[in-house]
């Protein structure tokens, strides 16, 4: 931090009070860029989505186009469990090389790879090419204190692959502490590697988490996200018996059909900086992170019930850390997980916390999960993602399935807006910012404001690190050899 200037000495009175005040002020900036209070860039972006989708050009044109990325279970990503779901619901959206990786890559051999959870599997390597993609040599970290932040939830599916045959390769390759502690050894990452299991807001509370660990100065660099596979029938039996996945396979978020959500799998994970460091460091800055909160629904109707005034509490929070008003957001990014109990009460909180209180202005609302269904522990992360492309190009994608209100939800004298058709945002009627809201069936709930980046055409994806970064791989089926050789299904997705 610079100090005060000496030339003060002997200057006149109101010229050395100046002098020095100026200085104040620019010691005082400069610690709140660094204080709690300081805002968090955006300077990288890795991803992984159902449809090939793994950058955010890819990610954006389906957001943009309403695309639905729903559909059954790919015959190979049943096996070696198919006369199990041939009894479950296989609806949903599906990455289709999941089960794909080069283990020498990282450094892995083909054998431990084989017992390592392949949600790790994929957090390594969209680990690397957020970092790529944020202009960073991944090798250039080693023994930096970079925070490792990772939303990972629910059953242990991978687990089950094991079968009798589980050694101390399985011991270490799966619980979702490893997911964080791999990146971290990998990379030789020296600053907090934290696993957070909060179920469906899991990444967005990892998300938080590393904006506060970069505002206590504990992190220089932080990677924070989340990831979602579905790895063996378990998990979908579970919750197909709570009743809440949708008969009909798709999420009909705010709608009167809202009838349940659809399982869903993807991973997303940003790269992190302070955003006076990022901007000394000419890094390119994809968006700003202006403020976050995080709390919990306590005592509500029920332990996995929504608590509204609970989701409301933790907007107004967020909008505190932020320093701004209801008036400035324009978006919400909701939870939406087109469920009758959830939607109305996630509505009731937006409508008190920024349609009450933001003078009437346009407050459009949208919800990720009716193109992709419900990324889980995934689900927060890209949610953000989202927003800070819909910041970006001021537009609302549509709300897929949505076709007439939830009559229990009430917009009567309020700006929001739900639309199933692709809407351009306007800052004249609109506030400039987006909320990101994410909720746990625990009770844990997190919400994010984000903002534009400096330049406008900051966050435009014209550098491709990632595809050369692929193209050194040898990506192949990583799954355990006891279980005999791949079904012949696999060779229709190569």
């Amino acid at each position: 931090m610079d100090e005060i200037d000496t030339a003060t000495v002997g200057e006149p009175d109101n010229v050395a009070l100046r002098r020095a005040t100026e200085t104040i002020k620019r010691l005082r900036a400069q610690l709140d860029q660094r204080s709690h209070a300081g805002p968090i860039a955006v300077i990288g972006v890795g991803l992984r989505l159902a449809g090939g989708i793994s950058d955010l050009d890819g990610f954006w044109a389906a957001l943009r186009e309403g695309r639905d990325l729903i559909g059954d279970m790919p015959m190979h990503r049943r096996w070696p469990f198919e006369d199990e779901w041939e009894r479950l619901p296989t609806r949903g959206s599906f990455i289709d090389d999941a089960l794909d990786f080069d283990p020498n890559f990282f450094g892995i051999s083909p054998r431990a790879a084989q017992a390592i959870d392949p949600q790790h599997r994929m957090l390594l390597e969209v680990a690397w090419e957020a970092l790529c993609h944020s202009g960073t040599d991944p090798d250039g970290l080693r023994g930096a204190a970079v925070g490792t932040f990772i939303g990972i939830s629910g059953r242990q599916d991978y687990a089950d692959w094991a079968r009798r045959y589980a050694d101390a390769h399985w011991a270490l390759g799966n619980g979702h502490s490893f997911a964080a502690g791999r990146i971290a050894y990998t990379f030789g990452f020296t600053g907090p590697a934290v696993a957070f299991d909060t179920a469906c807001s899991s990444s967005l509370v990892a998300i938080t988490h590393a904006v506060q660990s970069l505002r206590r100065g504990e992190t220089e660099i932080a990677v924070a996200g989340g990831v979602n596979l579905i790895l063996a029938p378990g998990s979908t039996r579970v919750i197909n018996r709570t009743g809440s996945l949708a008969p009909d396979g798709l999420c009909k978020a705010f709608d009167a059909r809202a009838n349940g959500f659809v399982r869903g799998e993807g991973c997303g994970l940003i790269v992190l900086k302070r955003l006076a460091d990022a901007e000394r460091d000419n890094d390119r800055v994809l968006g700003v992170i202006h403020g976050s909160a995080l709390n919990q629904d306590g005592r509500s109707s029920g332990f996995s019930a929504p608590n509204g005034d609970a989701q409301r509490r933790l907007i107004e929070a967020a909008i505190t850390d932020a320093a701004c008003s209801p008036a400035d957001l324009g978006l919400v990014e909701a939870h939406g997980t087109g469920t009758a109990l959830g939607d109305p009460i996630e509505m009731s909180a937006i409508v008190a916390a920024l349609a009450a209180r933001n003078g009437g202005r346009t407050l459009h609302v949208g919800s990720l999960k009716t193109n992709f269904g419900h990324l889980e522990a995934a689900s927060g992360a890209l949610g953000l993602i989202k927003a800070l492309l819909c910041v970006r190009d001021r537009v609302i994608p549509p709300l897929l399935h949505f076709d007439t209100l939830n009559p229990r939800v009430d917009l009567n004298g309020t700006g929001i807006r739900l639309s199933n058709q692709a809407t351009s945002w306007s800052t004249a009627q609109s506030g400039p910012l987006a909320g990101v809201s994410s909720f746990g069936i625990i009770g844990t709930n997190a919400h994010v404001i984000v903002g534009q980046a400096t330049s406008t055409e900051a966050m435009r994806d014209d550098r491709t690190p990632t595809e050369t970064t692929r193209a050194q791989w040898n990506r192949v089926p990583c799954v355990p050899g006891f279980l005999g050789d791949l079904p012949p299904s696999y060779a229709t997705v190569r």
